[in-house]
């Protein structure tokens, strides 16, 4: 059954920040490595998403033939952490088809494989997953689905307004809440629709998104740093396994020289992480973004850690990002004020609250350069890694334990 109407993606910068970020220290660092990336879905879908695959190779096809307007190409020559030269590379960019394969899995569902330059391969994984959900709800969408939505996108609204109001008799820091939700969103015009009513309800709040082209269009803050995948790449680019957190973190530094200073913590785990930021790089990077593991636990092992290099914690930032909603924001927020700073990225919770289970869906980097990579985050079912030796390994060498 075919159900196509339009163009699902129809902007090179409808995808997150940190495709481009990353791309950028790829482009001037490492241009020739190459990476092989996976589909993965971690829950049970309605229907099999094989029955999507047709329609997949459509959007994929009018993805791929996707280039960067001007306008567009002006607005990241805006952003002052962005260079010239990787806009001119922009400029001449398209996604190469021959780089992404789609089959039919023998379980029913999705066997998405996307091999080539990184400089490529790294930026198809957003749009694929975006792609994906929106085909998958196409089939399962009403009008009461959306007006079911519409009506807990009110609720959240109204939560915040609450709190806005209960925090104006305090001396508080400010709540700052983000989306992060462009891989996960029900539909392209849904994100549109809530982020622009969460910017125009709660503007003191709600401080930016992860998706360029609503930022440009909205006149908000782009919001993001770095994924799991560029510090996994380093596993595969010649230097010594226990030294690629640092040689990541190195890499970002030297590109960015200040700017974008939210290191994410959890490729082998928070004590892994926290035994190579060392002094230099707590000194260098603004605050830790966490994805996995108990948070509270997270952060209060990110203040001790700060408190032990003698570094006032309220001078850095934790962002917090993993499966949150706005109680569980407010919650942590709580918490932490006035030890340390906090920010809140939430992601399905606001782009695909609609009364239906969304659907689990990454896709991850398993290779670089012909060798296998892997995250071992604080969330076992988080583990993604096609090898089991070398995941095996990288336990060993980072003394992990447990997961």
């Amino acid at each position: 059954m075919k159900t196509l109407h339009r163009h699902i993606i129809t902007s090179l910068l409808d995808t997150d920040l940190y495709k481009f970020t990353m791309l950028q220290v790829v482009l001037h660092q490492f241009p020739a490595a190459w990476g092989e990336y996976e589909f993965k879905c971690r829950n049970t879908p309605l229907y099999p998403l094989g029955e999507l695959k047709e329609e997949l190779d459509e959007q994929l096809d009018l993805l791929c033939q996707l280039s960067f307007s001007q306008e567009e190409l002006n607005y990241l020559r805006s952003l002052r952490y962005i260079r010239a030269d990787f806009v001119d590379y922009l400029e001449l960019f398209h996604l190469q088809r021959r780089f992404i394969t789609t089959e039919i899995a023998a379980d029913g569902g999705l066997d998405i494989r996307v091999k080539g330059p990184l400089v490529q391969a790294m930026f198809f994984e957003i749009f694929v997953l975006a792609i994906v959900n929106e085909l998958y709800f196409q089939r399962l969408s009403t009008p009461e689905m959306l007006q079911e939505g519409q009506r807990r996108l009110t609720e959240k609204i109204a939560r915040l307004l609450k709190f806005e109001a209960e925090q104006s008799h305090h001396h508080d820091g400010p709540l700052l809440l983000a989306d992060f939700g462009t891989r996960r969103r029900f539909s392209r015009d849904w994100h549109h629709q809530l982020v622009g009513e969460l910017n125009a309800a709660v503007p003191a709040i709600f401080r930016g998104t992860s998706n360029v082209y609503l930022a440009w269009k909205l006149g908000v803050i782009p919001i993001g740093t770095m994924a799991h995948e560029f510090l996994q790449a380093f596993q595969g680019l010649g230097v010594r396994l226990r030294d690629f957190q640092k040689a990541a973190l190195e890499a970002w530094v030297q590109e960015y020289r200040g700017d974008l200073g939210i290191a994410l913590t959890d490729v082998v785990g928070m004590d892994a992480f926290l035994r190579d930021f060392d002094l230099y790089f707590a000194k260098l990077f603004d605050g830790l973004r966490h994805d996995s593991g108990d948070p509270f636990d997270w952060g209060e092992k990110a203040i001790r850690h700060y408190k032990a290099l003698r570094i006032d914690p309220a001078t850095k930032m934790l962002t917090f990002g993993d499966g949150l909603d706005i109680d569980k924001a407010i919650e942590l927020f709580r918490h932490f004020d006035g030890r340390i700073q906090t920010s809140f990225g939430i992601g399905t919770n606001l782009s695909n609250d609609m009364g239906v289970e969304a659907l689990q869906i990454v896709m991850k980097l398993v290779s670089c350069n012909g060798q296998p990579v892997a995250k071992l985050p604080d969330s076992p079912g988080k583990i993604m890694c096609s090898d089991e030796t070398f995941l095996a390994y990288l336990r060993q060498v980072f003394n992990v334990t447990t997961r």
